[in-house]
Formats: C-alpha cells, structure tokens, sequence
C-alpha cells in the first residue's frame, strides 16, 4: 500500500536561487517551520484526545521536529544568525487549511493528509538545497533532513488510513495535492521553505 503521492509540481530554480543567495533568512525561516511543525503534531493530540492509535506517533513526530528546530538553531549559532524577532504567518499554510473542510471528521481527514503534503514539499525542498549547497556540514544536514520529512509525510496518510476508507484517503488527497500545487505556484519566490 502506497501512503503518499508524488508531489503535482516540482519547486523552480529561482526559488533554489533566492534560498542559496539568501541562506541567513531561509535558516531563519525553516527553524520557524520546525517549531511550527512540531506544534501542529501537537496540536492533533490536543484535539483528537480519542484518535488514541495515532497519539503515540504525533509525539514521536513532535519530538522529532522539535529536534529538528534545535539543529538549525545550533547552525543559526555557529553563524551568528539570531531568531526573527516574530514568527510570521505562513501564507502557503494559511490558503492551504483554506481548503479544508468544516465537518469535524472531514477536517480531520483534510488537515491529516495537508501535514502530508507539506511534509513532502518539505523533503523536496530540502533534497534541493542539499544538492545546491557546497559547504558539506551543510550538505550532509539538508540530507537527513530530507530523508526524515520524507518519512513524516507518509506517517499522516498511514494515520488517516486508521480512520478512513483507503479510496477516499487517497481521492482527497489527489485533490488537496492539486490545489497545493497552485498554492505554490501562486505565491512570490523567496528564500523560505514554503
């Protein structure tokens, strides 16, 4: 059984470029979307209490993302980059929970299979920067990383997949796959993750 799907678009070189000329503000930017990450794991704990199969692999996520904020804030150390002094809103996110559903088990299904998508995106995105990067401290990074989002976006489809006939998991997620790719091909490049 498959748990993901390939992405409907692949990221442009431009956005490569705006992240290699720029790599202060994408450290910047990905340590947010790691924080912001594991809180999302988090936060599916704290409202689905009774999804009680899927619990012990959201903290497990959250953990791991939490670790993933604490390797890029080391790597901000090493080179003097600071936080920013507010974590902005993420306008990929925002217009892509904008496709959820409103139903409470659909909007279950929905902002599941959304952590997939953006995880995958995330695994792209980071095989990108490694293969673009020359400094191998940070090639080596961007190559775990991109191995470790891959995994996290087949964990949400395996979770929805607990809930949800397989056929309609994945006819949802074909269609939330759609509109990420228009999402992402509608917001201006910059040195950001998303």
């Amino acid at each position: 059984m498959k748990f993901s799907i390939e992405l409907a678009c692949t990221s442009s070189p431009q956005w490569v470029s705006a992240v290699v000329n720029d790599f202060e503000a994408f450290l910047q930017d990905h340590a947010n979307c790691e924080r912001k990450a594991s809180a999302m794991a988090m936060s599916f704990v704290a409202k689905f209490p009774d999804r009680v199969e899927i619990i012990p692999e959201l903290i497990e996520t959250a953990i791991e993302e939490l670790e993933h904020f604490q390797a890029v804030y080391k790597i901000m150390e090493q080179r003097g980059v600071q936080l920013p002094a507010q974590m902005g809103k993420d306008v990929y996110v925002q217009q892509l929970v904008d496709h959820c559903r409103s139903g409470r088990e659909e909007r279950f299904l929905d902002r599941l299979l959304l952590a997939s998508i953006v995880e995958c995106r995330g695994a792209e995105r980071f095989r990108l920067v490694y293969e673009n990067l020359t400094d191998p401290e940070l090639k080596r990074f961007y190559q775990e990383l991109w191995a470790s989002e891959a995994k996290h976006g087949n964990i949400f489809v395996k979770m929805a997949l607990n809930y949800f006939e397989e056929t309609s998991v994945y006819n949802r997620l074909e269609e939330l796959n759609q509109a990420e790719a228009q999402v992402l091909q509608s917001l201006p490049i910059k040195p950001a993750l998303h």
